[in-house]
Order: C-alpha cells, then structure tokens, then sequence
C-alpha cells in the first residue's frame, strides 16, 4: 500500500476557518469558490503585482494563475490577491516619479496587510518591476511563513530597422535618444520610430537594470527557485516556473522552512556578490539593506565596500555593456556565473534556500557557459578587477553615497560645481546647454525626506549621455539612480541635502573631486567658509504636508539604511 500523503500544516489558517464560531467566514469563502474540503488545507496566499500601468507587470495575472494551480495541485488551496505597483519608466523625470520608492512600502505593508488579515499559511509572491519586487522580499521577511518569489521575467528587445540594419532597443535606448534630439543629431520623426518600437511586450526592461539586477540577488539570496531570474516573461519556463514555485510552498510548510532560515547574513553576502559580479544596479544596495532590515539582518554599507573590493565584474550587460538580459538568458542565466563563484570560494556554499536544499547542492549539475559566449567573462579576464558599486564618504557625504563605476567613466572626476534645486531644473539645465563639459552636475533636495521619495535620475544621464557629455561631465545627488543610468555618477549622498548635509551648501563653481580608488567626494572649501554657509541656511519648507508624501517623509529613514520606514 502507497503511503498517503501527509497534509500540510495550518499554523494560521486554522484560527479563522476551524469550529462552529468560525461558520460566518467560511460562509464568506464559499461564495468566491471555497468547497468545504478547501478549509481542512493549507492556505497558500499568491500575492500578484497585476496591473497595465507598465509592461513590467501586465502578463503577472496569468503567472499568478498557474502559481495556484501548482498549489492546488500540491495539496494546498490558493487564494490569488493583488497589490500596487508603479511604473519607473512612465513617471521617470517628473513629479510622479516620486510615488515609486514609496510604493515599496505600500506594497510591503500590503502584503504583509493582506496575509496576516487573511491568516495565510504560505505565500508565493510575484513581482516584475524595481520596487515591488524587493516590496513582495520585505513583507515575506516580515511575515516569516513558508514562502517563494517568482521574477516576471524579461522582455525581449525592441529593434528597429535602420539603413538597412536591425538595431535592438530597450527603454534606455528612448531615453538617450531625448539627449540626442535635444542635441539635432536625430529628428522628430527618428524620435517617434524609437519610441514606437523599443517595448514590443510584456516583461521588465532588458539590460542589468534593477528589475534583473534585484531578481539575480533574490535568487542567489536563496528565496526563489533556480533559474527563475533568467527568464522570458512570455515563456514556458516561466509558466513552469510558477507552477513549480506554487507547489514548493506547500512542501516548505511541511518541513517548517521559513524566509528567516534563509535570509541569512551569508546569504545577503551572495547576493551582494553576484549583484557585482553582474554589474548591477545602485539601487540594489537600496534595497538589500531594506530588505535585511526586515529579516533583522545586520547590513550595512561596509558590506557592499568588503564585498565589493573582492568580487570582479565579469558580464558585459547593459547599460554600460552590449548585451540585453534575453542573451544571457539564452546561454544559461545566472547559475554557470555563480558556480564560478562558488568554485573561487566567493559564494557561501552551505545556504539554504527555496528549494530546501543548499546552493551548493542547487548548482551541483548546472554546466558551464558555451564556449565562445561573449556575455561573461572567465576571472581571469574581467571586466573590472574588483566591485563597480563605490561606496564613497569625504567631507561631501560623511554617512555615505554610492558610485556606479564600470571603469569606463575613469577613476576620478574634478570639477566645478553646477547646482540645481531639482531634477526638473537639472534636466532643462542639459539640455538647453547651461550644463558644460568639466563640470559636477549637483541634484540636491531629491532625498528621502526633501523629495521627498528619492527620485530616479535617469532622465538627467540619460540626457547627459544624449548630449555626448557622458565622458566630460560628473553628476551627483541625494537622490537615486534608475539601473539604466551610466557614466560618472553619485547617489545616495547620506546626509541629504534637506537634512542639512554638506551637499546643502554647495555653491556654483565650488571645486568637487570624486576619487573612486580613495573611496572619497571632496568638496574644496575653506572649513571657515563652510561653518559660515551652514549657519545662513534654512530648512526648505516641506513639498507636501498631507497625505502618503507627507507620512513617507516625516517616518523614512536616510538611505545609508536602506530608506526604510519601520525603522
């Protein structure tokens, strides 16, 4: 006789489906689908970032579907529910754009909301784009119960015909073509042909950006199934993929294996590693400190220098490199790369993760990279011998900032000083020609707190890099970086300018250097003259005083601890 299945524990869910008292619920669930037998299961909420406001997330209804479907076959019964997102591409550059970094607050508490209202036993979160992906992290950490991420998926590139050539776009490619317009070198017409081809579906935008760069983390953080962060969006790999991760959540509540046995110092530890390793986003260090927060991991800025100053940059992934993420998908994703890493000893071998088995285990059979692959490159032929994510401090920033630094921008960048209120003026400044080669492009009053939200600066460098500047000009701020942003660049400056930092007393044609190999931003003025400066200036009124700008802004930590609001 086959041995029965053991049915799945329900630590939560009993306390609200279980007993006479308890009738008038169930008589809620029967009405949206609920068979009796349903209640003696295991409760398996999906959390899905459904929505059309961006491409990143409009195909997640579908994936949530088959999420249930793997959970309902394992045994257990899902519940599909939906949460915010914003897009960062749409808002980009405008007074929108600072509603996305609160969204992954609003999507953390949501979920955390929703799961703890509803006495979910486990959870399957889904999320395609920047902030609700480490959003769905921080609410799984919270919660603490049997849980797996599943990536979106990528989207596949746009291309446009030219002279007879295929030329591949993504978003960045629309952004820097708004530079070269704005410069003459392409017409209104060439504008409207890139615009109109560069997203040609769903998925999350095409290069290392920070939807690939925080799935890659997340994955080598151990709380995703393998492979599940190189993926086409529209595939049957990610279809599977869902399907496998709504079953695997019914076996990890019977084992009793939770987000905090996973989300270990160590395994933050990979995940920093391979975010350098691939080149990926300043926003990464955002979010993995946040998300540590959460799982009550003690993380700090001198992780990412430690890490940083051992681990090689090795793929040659956009923005700063040639290659969209659908190639490294196509030649085997992110798993050869960490089995090289594992090999080298960079990697924590022994973390556990999703699968219940550890990484080293995990990558056991994966195979290498074909030969004669361009993408990643050999250790002993990388990129960049050490970190490209610089954490800089200096009289400049003295709780810190963070530098993107691929090694083509050059190591130092000296300066005079050409400041700006906001990232509006910024931007008008570029491309109206106010902005000249030599100069440090200060964006000030863009923090958490001033934005308040701390707004991508993408618009900004991507006209910078339009305008043929990329090379000439330095640009820095209190504010945050999209993870197509490239060139010599400066974020996260910790104290803000709103909070009184350094960077609230520069003046226009005020020397700055940025020396990466120091790890320093120097701003040359007299000690005296800087004392004299600070005592004139007064705290800007603040943008908002009512509603979820307001709240964000007089609760949110700085951004040398992630920006968090719990805090």
């Amino acid at each position: 006789m086959p041995t029965p299945k053991r049915p799945a524990p329900r630590p939560h869910s009993a306390l609200i489906l279980d007993g006479p008292e308890r009738a008038p619920g169930r008589a809620m669930l029967h009405a949206v689908g609920f068979k009796p037998a349903d209640f003696q299961k295991s409760q398996i909420g999906i959390a899905s970032t459904w929505s059309q406001v961006t491409p990143c997330n409009v195909h997640i209804d579908g994936l949530a579907r088959e999420a249930a479907k793997g959970a309902d076959k394992a045994g257990g019964k899902a519940t599909i529910f939906n949460t915010i997102t914003v897009s960062d591409g749409i808002s980009m550059g405008t007074e929108c754009m600072k509603y996305s970094l609160v969204s992954r607050e609003v999507i953390a508490d949501s979920i955390e909301t929703c799961a703890g209202g509803e006495a979910f036993d486990g959870l399957v979160a889904i999320g395609g784009c920047d902030k609700n992906m480490p959003g769905c992290l921080i609410a799984l950490a919270r919660l603490n119960r049997p849980a797996v991420f599943v990536y979106g998926g990528t989207i596949l590139p746009g291309c446009l015909q030219q002279n007879g050539q295929k030329r591949l776009l993504d978003v960045v490619s629309v952004f820097e073509a708004v530079g070269a317009h704005a410069k003459g070198e392409i017409s209104d017409r060439q504008l409207a042909k890139i615009e109109s081809c560069a997203i040609p579906g769903p998925g999350s935008c095409g290069g290392m950006y920070t939807a690939n760069t925080m799935a890659s983390a997340i994955e080598a953080l151990g709380m995703s199934l393998p492979g599940s962060s190189a993926q086409a969006a529209v595939s049957a790999a990610k279809l599977d993929d869902c399907r496998r991760a709504g079953a695997q959540v019914v076996e990890l509540l019977k084992r009793n294996l939770r987000p905090l046995d996973i989300m270990t110092k160590e395994a933050f530890e990979n995940a920093i590693t391979v975010v350098m390793a691939f080149g990926g986003s300043t926003n990464a260090v955002l979010h993995l400190l946040a998300m540590a927060h959460s799982a009550r991991v003690p993380l700090a800025l001198e992780d990412f220098e430690r890490i940083g100053a051992r681990t090689p940059v090795l793929a040659d992934l956009k923005p700063s490199g040639r290659h969209f993420m659908s190639e490294l998908v196509a030649i085997g994703g992110i798993q050869p790369l960490m089995k090289t890493l594992l090999a080298e000893g960079l990697l924590h071998g022994d973390c556990l993760t999703v699968t219940g088995r550890t990484l080293r285990e995990n990558l056991a059979k994966v195979k290498p990279y074909p030969k004669g692959q361009t993408i990643v490159r050999p250790l002993s032929d990388p990129i960049k011998p050490d970190g490209h994510l610089v954490i800089l401090r200096g009289n400049l920033a003295p709780g810190g900032a963070v530098a993107k630094i691929s090694g083509k921008e050059g190591l130092s960048f000296s300066g005079r000083a050409r400041v700006f209120e906001s990232e509006e003026k910024a931007l008008a400044g570029i491309l109206d020609g106010t902005v000249v080669a030599g100069e440090v492009i200060v964006i000030r009053y863009e923090g958490p707190r001033g934005g308040p939200g701390m707004r991508e600066m993408l618009s900004p460098t991507s006209a910078v890099m339009g305008k043929g500047l990329g090379k000439e000009v330095a640009l820095i701020t209190d504010g945050r970086f999209s993870g197509g942003s490239h060139g010599f660049v400066v974020g996260h400056i910790t104290p803000e300018a709103f909070d009184g930092g350094p960077l609230a007393l520069v003046h226009d044609g005020d020397r700055i250097t940025i020396d990466a190999s120091r790890r320093e931003m120097t701003l040359h003025v007299a000690a005296a003259e800087l004392k004299r400066r600070r005592k004139a200036w007064r705290q800007p009124a603040p943008r908002y005083t009512r509603g979820v700008l307001a709240k964000y802004a007089r609760v949110v930590a700085d951004a040398s601890r992630g920006a968090v609001t719990d805090g």
